[in-house]
């Protein structure tokens, strides 16, 4: 049994400039005011448009995130209607095989603090659920049932990757509903790791979210 914290990958070949370029360009369809393109006008332009809340133009630009977490916060994930998902299938993964190193694995729980006594208590009987859970698994694969019958036990907390491709927009939409604070504690977690990134990449893009989660937390 291998226990990990939850990770993400960014799949696509990130250039700021470009993807700010295209949706410059775009945008300025609207107007026929291509003509004011130079260098760092896409920046003040784009800027703009999102205060005023046209968030359309940011639709042409996309990106690609593998996503390491649990399949319960996959749950999640998937709801989101404009975006595209490729998830590691637990009908077609057999984990009792030596590519997946005849082990379970799975996301650590981000919400019980092994430093306290209350929360290791939870966290012991959380780990012994998954030991359970990783012998009967196994017993059922050498009983000679398939995967797709084994994985009926497998719980929440298992690992799986899933790949979420969403354009721009809608990933704004993703981390305010994600990132809130009324969000899951897990995929707050995952959301905020993959929010920090995109900030650093496309402030423009990104970088108001700040104000939106201060403002619906009440803070000024």
């Amino acid at each position: 049994m291998r226990i990990i914290e939850p990770s993400f990958i960014i799949e696509d070949e990130i250039d700021p400039k470009k993807i700010m370029g295209v949706i410059e360009r775009a945008g300025r369809t609207c107007y026929k005011s291509e003509n004011a393109i130079s260098d760092g006008s896409a920046e003040k332009f784009i800027s703009n448009i999102l205060k005023r809340g046209h968030e359309s133009v940011i639709e042409h630009e996309k990106i690609t995130v593998r996503i390491i977490c649990d399949r319960g916060v996959t749950h999640e994930i998937v709801r989101h209607r404009i975006a595209s998902f490729s998830q590691e299938s637990t009908r077609y993964c057999n984990y009792a095989k030596d590519k997946f190193g005849n082990e379970l694995t799975f996301i650590k729980p981000c919400f019980w603090n092994e430093d306290s006594e209350e929360d290791k208590k939870c966290y012991e009987v959380w780990k012994e659920s998954m030991a359970f859970a990783e012998k009967n698994y196994n017993k059922l694969i050498e009983m000679g049932a398939k995967a797709e019958q084994a994985r009926s036990i497998l719980p929440n907390s298992l690992k799986t990757e899933i790949v979420v491709t969403m354009n721009l927009r809608e990933w704004r939409h993703f981390f305010k509903l994600r990132h809130a604070p009324a969000a899951h504690p897990q995929m707050r977690e995952i959301a905020g790791m993959i929010l920090k990134e995109f900030k650093e990449l496309l402030p423009v893009i990104f970088g108001d979210l700040d104000w939106f989660f201060k403002r619906i937390s009440g803070c000024r």
